[in-house]
């Protein structure tokens, strides 16, 4: 870490990375020009482009120069709404690359903004570091909610292998995150100290070959034209790093085939446990318990297997329209567990006086604050509910962290209601002391 800052600092005054941040800085001004008047910037593009067409036939150019020519001019925009639209987006993409180290968070600095630099930057400190700790209490009470991990408890054999399987799995969560830092650092390193100021015919293989698998996550260009790799000029996304690491690191690409298995196993797993889940409460605690009481098993599983092909089928219908990042989508999915289930939970669990209605009404106001925040605050939400009132941050919280507001509130709810309904039977209290003592034996 000390060797990458020391670098860090030495590209951050390299004339070679000032005059790559200046091309994007230049670009960004063109594109910022250009929205000044769209229809005659879009006017001055197509014509200036139909010309150097008209010129090249003229003149008998090669044909490849020739087919160049038209792809530029087949790519500009079709009309000022979509010029409009890829103007705005180029300018915000050479606005991230005019930043030293090409935009790239820096890794010794563990929030935004600066404690000790003036009042913007200690604002943009403080609300960082309340951010990070209200998405980290988010991810570690949805979790202990998440109904298909709490199935996976059904499959030990007894409560003392069930506690030991929590504290391994607890073990090999934790190397995952503790790891994921090092492992940045790691790449920072190699690519500061080993690809930049390498000609660009002297790169390593591995990035040309992950540049053709997706350019969008990886691509490198000589911005400045010297030949020579400047920090600037490559565009790497977070989403390739774990994937791209073993070869950086000089492994075999089979290595990264492993990598990828495992992921697409864990993403396998948790879906086919989340679809078990939902089918299961579907058929056994809606239709079953409230519904038809008397069905026979045959019929319950038949309804069981009929709502986990709908709900597989509604979920991938869900996804294939990509309604928003799946970066929002996985922690809201957290957040809604902790603010709906946690509370009940606890409360169910280690408060004998928690009633059905208390637990009802607490999910449902922990839920719905969540959702509330979620759908007045998130771009896509508020497209789909229709909000157009300024968007209002409760004390700077982003809504992927919206559970903050929906657990306080589910605890709050579920204990005022408790208090004023009936208490739960002696059947009730005496199956709560069964699931805290599962050892018990009655008397």
């Amino acid at each position: 870490m000390e060797k990458v800052t020391a670098k860090e600092k030495l590209l951050i005054d390299d004339a070679k990375e000032k005059e790559v941040i200046a091309v994007f800085k230049k670009t960004s001004d063109d594109m910022a020009a250009k929205l000044k008047d769209v229809p005659a910037a879009l006017k001055a593009d197509r014509d200036a482009a139909t010309q150097k067409v008209e010129e090249l036939k003229t003149a008998n150019a090669p044909v490849a120069e020739v087919q160049a020519a038209e792809k530029v001019l087949a790519a500009l925009p079709k009309d000022e709404a979509s010029a409009k639209d890829a103007w705005t987006k180029a300018k915000a993409a050479a606005d991230a690359r005019a930043r030293p180290l090409a935009g790239m968070p820096r890794h010794a600095n563990q929030f935004a903004g600066d404690p000790a630099g003036d009042e913007k930057a200690r604002k943009a400190f403080d609300e960082s570091r309340r951010n990070f700790l209200a998405l980290v209490f988010c991810l570690m009470v949805g979790t202990a909610a998440l109904p298909h991990i709490l199935m996976r408890y059904y499959t030990t054999p007894s409560v003392k292998e069930a506690r030991e399987s929590v504290t391994w799995s607890l073990f090999f969560i934790f190397l995952l995150y503790f790891t994921a830092p090092a492992l940045a650092v790691l790449v920072k390193y190699e690519v500061f100290n080993v690809l930049v100021g390498t000609p660009f015919d002297k790169l390593p293989a591995w990035i040309s070959a992950w540049a053709k698998v997706d350019p969008a996550l990886l691509s490198v260009s000589d911005i400045n034209k010297d030949g020579i790799f400047q920090l600037g000029e490559m565009r790497i996304g977070g989403d390739i790093i774990v994937l791209a690491t073993p070869e950086i690191g000089g492994l075999p690409y089979v290595i990264s085939g492993l990598v990828a298995a495992g992921g697409l196993a864990a993403a396998l797993s948790t879906a086919d446990g989340l679809l078990l889940t939902i089918a299961n409460a579907l058929s056994h605690d809606l239709y079953y318990k409230m519904i038809d009481p008397n069905a026979p098993t045959a019929r319950r599983v038949m309804i069981s297997k009929v709502l986990l092909l709908v709900v597989a089928v509604a979920a991938a219908m869900v996804a294939a329209q990509k309604p928003a990042d799946i970066l929002f989508l996985v922690s809201a999915a957290f957040s809604f567990a902790a603010a709906g289930f946690f509370p009940a939970l606890v409360c169910g669990i280690f408060w004998k006086g928690a009633t059905k209605w208390g637990a009802t009404l607490g999910m449902i106001a922990g839920i719905g604050v969540t959702l509330y925040y979620m759908a007045t605050t998130q771009t896509w939400l508020r497209g789909v509910f229709g909000v157009t009132s300024p968007v209002e941050l409760w004390w700077g919280i982003q809504p992927i962290s919206a559970g903050l507001f929906g657990v306080p509130l589910g605890f709050a709810v579920i204990i005022i209601v408790s208090l004023f309904t009936p208490k739960p039977t002696a059947e009730v209290q005496e199956l709560v002391e069964h699931v805290r003592y599962p050892n018990l034996v009655k008397a």
